[in-house]
């Protein structure tokens, strides 16, 4: 072979090509070399700001344990108050932590490669206002090696979901 074989993208990132095409966005996915797990691995693979990481944390509505997906900026550290006063009637005490079978059984996708559309299962979205610092940021796409690149008016479109405060005060460490 002569080094350039076609290597077929893995199940979970053709559902976010699929997704991404048929809302026409301009940006398909990219394979990085190395996995980009974190949003710090992400970043420096892709030579951006920390904070221009479109990270997703997935956490468990405990009542009806429904996914809850916010989407933040790499820099920052989700409030789970914040979060729990949006999506839970009866406050944190009903908000939790996903593990890594919950996160894939509701997304599809596994911790480290959750893309913010393509979902395998509904789930309630969040977008922090963080986000809109920045004119362009790329989120996750499905695999741990791959992501895209969007702004965060377009995450807002393609996803539909609010935007809100979601996020610790700066100056508390990022997760």
């Amino acid at each position: 072979m002569c080094g350039s074989e076609v290597i077929p993208l893995p199940e979970a990132v053709r559902r976010v090509v699929d997704v991404l095409h048929s809302r026409q966005h301009p940006h398909a996915p990219v394979m990085l070399d190395a996995a980009a797990r974190t949003a710090q691995q992400a970043a420096d693979a892709l030579g951006v700001a920390l904070g221009q990481i479109a990270k997703s944390i997935i956490f468990r509505r405990k009542p009806d344990d429904v996914a809850v997906l916010v989407v933040t900026s790499g820099d920052r550290r989700v409030h789970e108050g914040l979060v729990a006063a949006l999506v839970c009637s009866e406050g944190l005490s009903k908000l939790g932590r996903a593990d890594a079978e919950f996160v894939k059984a509701r997304t599809g996708f596994s911790i480290g490669g959750v893309a913010p559309l393509a979902h395998a299962s509904d789930c309630v979205t969040l977008i922090d206002r963080q986000l809109f610092r920045f004119d362009e940021i790329w989120a996750a796409a499905g695999h741990p090696h791959a992501v895209f690149k969007l702004t965060p008016q377009q995450l807002q479109q393609l996803t539909g979901a609010p935007v809100a405060d979601v996020v610790e005060p700066v100056g508390v460490a990022a997760s």
